[in-house]
């Protein structure tokens, strides 16, 4: 026990032992429902690692798992070798790299089979409200201003900025119906009808 002890809290596996904390911290966080196991994969881009295709933080942790235990095996029988001095120094060093090394093979390993189980989704884009009927939120929707409510694939709401191109021929009320028919990249706002939500056969399927 005493030799496992010595061994984590020892030069390299120290390092790997401090981010272990942290991975198995996160991941009872997700457990509880504090945190969300796709929370870091807009910021990170694993596929430059060959280790993409599955959430970040998956192989982030795996990579801290494996690295962790060999940096501890190999800081043990570095221990066990008697070595000291500079030779030690630089075999520590080597046993960081090692388990580096083996970290981000075993992970690319288990990415490359357990890929298919994390199908890649498109990133949301407001081109999928075009086709969804939206409720008028403003008294009414001109050349210039209107705003309306819709509902996501996911079932969340947004509001979005709607305008009508001949506000004349239909007067749009708060709580009506529109249907989104196009988007104005310039101006970021939606191009609006008059819509019978009789007619409204439900939110298209988004495709992958």
């Amino acid at each position: 026990m005493q030799e496992f002890l010595t061994a984590t809290l020892s030069f390299p596996a120290v390092l790997f032992s401090a981010a272990l904390v942290v991975v198995i911290a996160f991941w009872l966080l997700v457990l509880v429902g504090a945190a969300d196991h796709h929370s870091f994969d807009a910021d990170l881009d694993a596929d430059l690692a060959g280790i993409g295709g599955v959430p970040v933080t998956v192989s982030v942790s795996v990579m801290v798992a494996v690295s962790w235990f060999s940096a501890l095996t190999g800081s043990v029988l570095l221990h066990r070798s008697g070595t000291a001095g500079t030779a030690r120094a630089v075999l520590a060093f080597g046993v960081l790299a090692g388990a580096l090394l083996i970290a981000w093979a075993v992970a690319r390993l288990l990415v490359h089979h357990f890929r298919r189980f994390f199908p890649d989704q498109p990133p949301p884009s407001r081109q999928d409200f075009l086709g969804r009927v939206c409720t008028i939120r403003t008294g009414s929707v001109g050349t210039d201003f209107g705003q309306a409510e819709v509902a996501a694939a996911d079932g969340s709401t947004a509001i979005v900025q709607v305008r009508q191109l001949q506000p004349g021929d239909t007067e749009f009320a708060a709580g009506s119906a529109g249907l989104l028919y196009g988007y104005d990249d310039a101006g970021e706002f939606f191009w609006v009808s008059p819509y019978d939500r009789a007619l409204d056969p439900g939110p298209p399927h988004r495709t992958v």
